[in-house]
């Protein structure tokens, strides 16, 4: 897949005298050089920056570029980190897959312990890497608690920025006009998908 370049703005300045930076305005990347630069010296700043731009989103957002393989890596790596050493027998089960999902109408991801599948809505593509980490967690742990109870809430709170990331999802769904909650006690289900 070929992405396209995003619309480039130069601004330079009779102030500025070694330092380079970048940000977004909208859809338009706007690097600020000093005026003193020669044209040769902007196309590499302009180049640099942008590729900063985009490591920057690809550490912010991995969702927005990842498949299904990325997905079911980045679940066993953070069961590996944060549920393995809480397993009373020494590994955490593994999902036979875990995959985006077109959006689902109340849920941000759902597991179905039955099968050990996980899916992850496409909302959730554009969320820090912290928020898509938590859901993962959540989903994982129900491949062992299936209900939202205390055993789910303490492994659930083995990842570090659980209760940061669900604030960021309540406002998100409450930014958005979403109907999306969660019920103590209750389990994931499979969605009916939209």
């Amino acid at each position: 897949m070929v992405e396209s370049r995003p619309e480039v703005e130069v601004r330079r300045s009779a102030r500025r005298r070694r330092t380079v930076d970048a940000h977004r305005e909208g859809s338009t990347v706007v690097v600020n050089i000093p005026a003193s630069m020669s044209r040769a010296q902007e196309r590499h700043w302009v180049e640099e920056m942008l590729q900063r731009l985009e490591r920057a989103d690809a550490r912010r957002r991995p969702g927005r570029r990842a498949g299904d393989a990325d997905l079911g890596d980045r679940a066993d790596a953070l069961a590996r980190a944060h549920l393995d050493p809480i397993a009373p027998d020494g590994a955490w089960p593994r999902p036979a897959s875990v995959r985006w999902t077109k959006p689902m109408r109340t849920r941000w991801a759902s597991c179905t312990p039955a099968d050990a599948t996980i899916r992850v809505s496409e909302k959730l593509r554009e969320v820090p890497g912290w928020v898509l980490d938590h859901v993962l967690v959540h989903e994982l742990v129900h491949l062992r608690e299936p209900r939202h109870g205390p055993a789910f809430r303490a492994a659930e709170a083995a990842y570090p920025r659980s209760e940061r990331a669900i604030g960021y999802l309540e406002g998100l769904a409450a930014g958005a006009g979403l109907p999306i909650t969660e019920t103590d006690g209750e389990p994931d289900e499979a969605p009916a998908e939209d």
